[in-house]
């Protein structure tokens, strides 16, 4: 059974188990909704998703209450759509992906997807949803060049072109390409989603297709808009939730009329999920966020001030955190970052000095200075030993790990290291004993730094220390997130100091872009990235056997129709990383505190991350609850 088929049968098989299931349901109302709202039975799809809480070892909640949160700024209330984590379909804790919002997903030939929609699904304003939704988003918005100048994006073309799309009925559409597309439905299931799917019924007013034009040039002046296309796109905002008048499918809405340092986000009262003793989903009322000074956030979750917390928690707080949970009754649980490192150093493979970019490209080079590493004393030292010392890769939870990905010419070794670039030639020393660089310059590497985490420069200082054991003089330059891209994109960055790939935990099924130069923000591979991006108009065509390599296989993944293909093409480009030493990684697997105060059904162990994850959304905050007490 390959990839395709699987996913097919999953589906089937959950909308058969939920079919079952919501027929021998009574569902119940929930307390304190407003009094004019149809009953539950009319607000939830005919099928709804029923979840089963025992089957992850969770209770069946109680509905009410208000969970309290700290965000770092404004805009971080786009959050709660990414922890909410409705998507069309999404990854459960096991990393399958599965059919959510829809009722099912078949998949024919890995290239024709049929989306059943659930009959009677309603958006958060009563409205139905279903084909109409995704058929504005397509045809409207997607296809518009006014709204999309751009095209369509990466994930919805293949070869550089676009699918065939058919409204099949009211709830069933179908995307169909000539050749398989593995990336349309891993897309639909990240943090942040493409959202296939618009409220038409809400949009319909500002698009000059539809609408009235003295209302839409009324509308576009208030918002100070020059035409109706940005005005539509203002209103169009299904990630940053700062439109609380757009309809939404996630479990919380933003309540308007809120400033913009304090945030209610209310129970959506026509979500499409339920337990398996019929109640309605969420199972709080309103989540609160409060913007807060990000250097502060610890101390006021120490005072009490958060009910569920990580966002803008590190490693670091954790002593002051656990201090705190005597006089405050909260638990400090330590769920395992899903980052392939905690801390990555990044040689720039397209730097633009013809010196620098031959000898990091010298795999010699790049061994010489993993191995002058001594990666054991930062754990201790940094993380008290609590993290794994290794190379920036697949962690251990991932079904594609091996042991020597973490290990491969990471292990602390200053007398091979000096051999290795004795080997290259740079024998001659300076006066303070540091190697002289071809071109008669000392080898000193500026590593330059965001100068967004403390912990980056204090790993870079011990690097430091070891590294001039080798003859390799190290200087920390803070810097700007946006200045550290404008010189990677220049091609002057040497070196930068970041936080190790993003998705540690990666199955076969998704795409292996972390590791291959297909993004232009990448610091390790500006110019490789943008050449990918902009379809050879910008950037440079990798010009490296290693990448070059990791490009083709790349290719071949986009073209796999099983999972025994993908899964081979995976192994060699994890081969090429541990071989190739790109990045050089620290430690990984460093606890990230979740700070629970007065919350059920938050796992004490589990995963943090941001793709595959949405930090909470993979463990399903519409299923957590508040104790009696937090009530």
């Amino acid at each position: 059974m390959n990839f395709w088929t699987g996913l097919c049968a999953s589906a089937l098989i959950a909308t058969s188990l939920a079919a079952n299931s919501a027929a021998a349901l009574e569902l119940k109302e929930t307390p304190g909704l407003d009094a004019d709202l149809p009953p539950v039975a009319e607000r939830v799809p005919t099928e709804p998703l029923v979840v089963d809480l025992a089957a992850t070892g969770r209770s069946v909640g109680t509905h009410g209450g208000t969970l309290d949160t700290l965000i770092g700024r404004s805009k971080d209330v786009r959050l709660i759509n990414v922890w909410g984590y409705a998507r069309l379909v999404g990854y459960n804790e096991a990393l399958e992906l599965l059919p959510d919002l829809l009722e099912s997903v078949e998949v024919e030939d890995g290239r024709v997807f049929t989306l059943n929609t659930r009959e009677g699904h309603k958006w958060s304003d009563g409205a139905p949803f279903g084909a109409e939704d995704i058929r504005y988003y397509f045809e409207d918005v997607a296809l518009n060049e006014s709204l999309n100048p751009s095209g369509l994006p990466p994930f919805l073309t293949v070869n550089g072109k676009g699918p065939k799309f058919e409204v099949l009925d009211e709830t069933t559409v179908r995307f169909s390409w000539d050749n398989p597309n593995p990336l349309f439905l891993p897309e639909l299931a990240k943090a942040r989603p493409p959202f296939i799917y618009r409220p038409a019924h809400y949009l319909k007013q500002f698009h000059e297709k539809y609408g009235d034009p003295a209302f839409i040039e009324k509308a576009a002046a208030e918002v100070k808009a020059r035409s109706w296309a940005p005005l539509h796109n203002k209103k169009d905002d299904m990630y940053n939730a700062r439109n609380p008048e757009i309809p939404t499918l996630q479990p919380w809405k933003r309540r308007d009329g809120e400033s913009d340092r304090r945030f209610v986000l209310e129970r959506n009262p026509f979500y499409h999920r339920v337990d398996s003793s019929g109640q309605q989903l969420p199972y709080i009322d309103n989540v609160i966020m409060t913007v807060a000074d990000k250097k502060l956030i610890a101390a006021k979750t120490q005072a009490g001030e958060s009910d569920l917390q990580a966002r803008n928690l590190s490693f670091s707080d954790i002593t002051v955190l656990k201090q705190g949970e005597a006089n405050q009754g909260y638990t400090t649980a330590l769920w395992a970052n899903a980052k392939g490192s905690e801390i990555s150093i990044l040689p720039n493979l397209t730097v633009k000095d013809p010196v620098w970019r031959a000898l990091l490209r010298d795999t010699r080079f790049r061994h010489a200075l993993s191995l002058g590493i001594d990666r054991d004393m930062i754990n201790r030292t940094l993380f008290f030993g609590l993290g794994k010392s290794g190379n920036d890769t697949v962690l251990s939870a991932s079904p594609l790990y091996q042991s020597e990905y973490l290990t491969k010419w990471a292990s602390y070794d200053a007398e091979k290291a000096n051999a290795l670039l004795d080997e290259i030639g740079l024998t001659e020393r300076n006066g303070e004993g540091t190697r002289m660089m071809p071109d008669g310059r000392p080898l000193e590497i500026i590593v330059e730094t965001s100068g967004e985490a403390q912990v980056q420069d204090d790993a870079l200082e011990l690097v430091a220390e070891t590294w001039k054991e080798i003859g390799v003089k190290l200087f920390v330059k803070p810097s700007q997130r946006d200045i550290l891209r404008e010189r990677a994109i220049t091609g002057d960055l040497v070196m930068s100091v970041w936080w190790g790939v993003e998705n540690g935990i990666p199955t076969s099924e998704m795409p292996p872009s972390d590791f291959v130069p297909v993004h232009g923000d990448v610091l390790a591979w500006h110019a490789w990235g943008d050449y990918h991006e902009t379809a050879g108009e910008g950037g440079e065509k990798p010009d490296w056997a290693p990448a070059e390599r990791l490009m083709a296989l790349y290719d071949e993944w986009l073209v796999s129709t099983s999972k025994e293909e993908r899964e081979k093409i995976w192994t060699e480009i994890l081969d090429i990383h541990a071989e190739e030493t790109i990045r050089i990684g620290l430690v990984s697997e460093v606890p990230q505190p979740v700070v629970i105060n007065g919350v059920e059904n938050v796992p004490l162990t589990a995963i943090y991350g941001w793709d595959p994850g949405a930090h909470f959304g993979l463990h399903r905050m519409d299923e957590f609850y508040l104790s009696d007490k937090a009530r």
